[in-house]
């Protein structure tokens, strides 16, 4: 063999037997990461994806989509309201998309309204998608999402009750965890800053802190409502703070307790000695603010990679994964025991 032959045996193109064999996989366990089907073992698909990297690999869309009569396309919408949490959804979407080997074709909004709903819908169909991530649980998205009928749509952090296709994070055990947390530390006058009630995320965390208040056998205060910005949780910062009674907040998103952090700080209450925080998401700022953000983490990649696995699922005619991830509790320096400020001036 010549060095040019060798040479040009070095530089073809790696097939997914490649992949199988410097993973030490089968075939069909590579087609299965490619494909977005979540029935593997973690360390196995990191294995598979690392060989992926490694290699270079490819899948061949172009030639499966023309053996299917499928187009090989499917389609993620998403808003521009520069929110961590959706944000980050739709990018992972989009990178699982990829890695399981379809073009992906993706539609920002400028605004949440229905026709911005229906004009991005129309649009992906037009380019023949076989399916659509929606990432913007609103109520109205919902609903364009249910009269769809030849195409899929699966709405990210959706109403299971209202969406055939919906995966996300289970938003009321994660506002259970972070209330029964605070109940834990032993407050009883707990505040819910939640987020705009149109969205199916607000009320699954408005009926968790609900629940663990009930359960605890307290009763719960008025919720107030904002609108998942900074600026909403200084506002209402700023009322919560004239209400000496209560000594612990949970908010619905971290961006609203960064405000609430804020407004407690130009009124002279100290966190978490006077009032302790929670918030939601573990955006990357929440260890860094002053103090450190006690929150909920949503594992953001699980989201994308499932909702992915849902629409294969659905395109498939196969049984849909699980909807639900399940949250966890960040423990940081925002939350304590009531009265720890008084404690410490005696001390």
């Amino acid at each position: 063999m010549t060095q040019g032959a060798a040479a040009a045996r070095n530089e073809r193109t790696p097939v997914m037997a490649d992949v199988a064999r410097l993973a030490g996989v089968s075939h069909q366990t590579v087609s299965r990461v490619v494909n977005g089907q979540d029935n593997l073992r973690p360390e196995t698909r990191e294995r598979v994806l690392d060989a992926i990297k490694k290699l270079g690999y490819r899948p061949n869309t172009a030639a499966r989509a023309l053996a299917s009569r499928r187009s090989g396309t499917i389609g993620v919408i998403g808003s521009k309201t520069g929110f961590w949490g959706p944000s980050s959804i739709h990018r992972t979407v989009q990178a699982a998309g990829r890695e399981a080997g379809y073009f992906v074709s993706a539609v920002n909004l400028q605004s949440l309204t229905r026709a911005e709903f229906v004009d991005a819908i129309e649009h992906l169909r037009s380019q023949h998608v076989e399916g659509i991530v929606l990432i913007a649980a609103t109520d109205e998205a919902i609903e364009v999402a249910r009269a769809q009928e030849d195409v899929p749509v699966v709405v990210v952090e959706g109403d299971p009750g209202k969406t055939r296709w919906t995966v996300g994070v289970d938003q009321t055990a994660g506002a259970e965890l972070a209330t029964r947390h605070l109940i834990e530390l032993g407050h009883s006058e707990i505040v819910h800053v939640g987020g705009p009630q149109a969205w199916a995320e607000a009320r699954a965390r408005l009926q968790g802190w609900q629940n663990a208040m009930y359960a605890a056998g307290l009763r719960p205060s008025r919720q107030v409502e904002g609108d998942w910005s900074a600026r909403s949780g200084y506002e209402l910062g700023l009322e919560i703070a004239e209400r000496r009674e209560v000594t612990a907040v949970f908010c619905a998103n971290d961006q609203m307790a960064l405000g609430l952090l804020r407004a407690m700080g130009e009124t002279g209450r100290s966190v978490p000695g006077d009032v302790s925080v929670v918030g939601f998401d573990d955006i990357p700022e929440a260890a860094y603010l002053l103090p450190p953000l006690t929150t909920v983490q949503q594992d953001f990649a699980a989201v994308g990679h499932r909702a992915i696995g849902t629409l294969r699922a659905a395109l498939e005619g196969e049984a849909a994964p699980e909807p639900l991830i399940s949250p966890a509790l960040v423990v940081r320096a925002s939350s304590a025991s009531p009265g720890t400020a008084r404690q410490r001036s005696r001390a």
